[in-house]
């Protein structure tokens, strides 16, 4: 289902051919993500071929029968005990990663005695940088801690990389987060008008999925007609503006 989307490499290069993936692309991260958990969720939902029954329904049979299993307690700390790991020095104003001031009043505390500290454990979703999460000096529990500046918007890992190389590629010897968070807002108003230009521009190669056709919705894959609804009233909307 998901090589019916806009944006598909196929299976392999030689299937893909001289299908433009990224050109034909029209999803952003979030909105393929939500895609994704859609299409599970009416997978659940669906009676597979091998069990006779929906595999949700397979699973409510098992817990009646053998109780239910051990499960996560905390979505949010199951999530930050995956995410990538950083050790940094704490500083007066907080804490500063790839050019972004980290900082809340719960650090104080530790800013007051941070010469005796060492350097702290933190975890960050490259998805969105706009928080970490600090791990106590007793190593019992996470803070959370948001940019310093509240007003500045949620970015990617990887948005703040290319931002950094391309003010580095301009001669910028040292980055700054106002120069930092301009370039972000720059690349995206690019991004978005070259995606405006090209989506009516390049025919897509035979067989292949158009950046304009109607998104399989993921209940009913290419059978859908209603590109702006999940069939089965689960809200799919996906965004046509990228």
């Amino acid at each position: 289902m998901v090589h019916q989307l806009p944006g598909t490499t196929f299976s392999n290069p030689a299937e893909r051919g001289d299908y433009d993936s990224d050109a034909s692309a029209v999803l952003t991260l979030a909105e393929l993500n939500r895609w994704l958990a859609l299409a599970v969720a009416v997978y659940h939902g669906q009676i597979h071929g091998t069990l006779g029954q929906t595999p949700a329904g397979r699973w409510e049979q098992g817990i009646a029968e053998d109780g239910r299993p051990v499960t996560v307690a905390s979505e949010l700390a199951f999530l930050v005990d995956f995410l990538p790991v950083f050790r940094w020095a704490l500083t007066r104003t907080g804490f500063q990663l790839d050019h972004v001031q980290y900082y809340s009043d719960a650090l104080k505390p530790w800013i007051a005695c941070r010469e005796r500290l060492d350097k702290f454990v933190l975890r960050r979703d490259p998805r969105d940088i706009s928080r970490i999460w600090v791990l106590d000096p007793d190593g019992t529990a996470y803070v959370q801690v948001p940019y310093r500046t509240l007003s500045r918007p949620p970015i990617s890992a990887w948005e703040n990389k290319a931002a950094t190389d391309r003010l580095r590629e301009q001669g910028r010897a040292q980055v700054d987060e106002n120069s930092l968070f301009q370039m972000v807002e720059q690349m995206r108003r690019l991004t978005e008008e070259a995606a405006a230009k090209t989506r009516g521009a390049r025919p897509p190669g035979p067989g292949a999925p158009s950046p304009d056709a109607t998104l399989p919705c993921p209940s009913r894959g290419t059978e859908s007609s209603r590109p702006r609804r999940c069939c089965g009233g689960c809200g799919w909307r996906p965004s046509r503006s990228r």
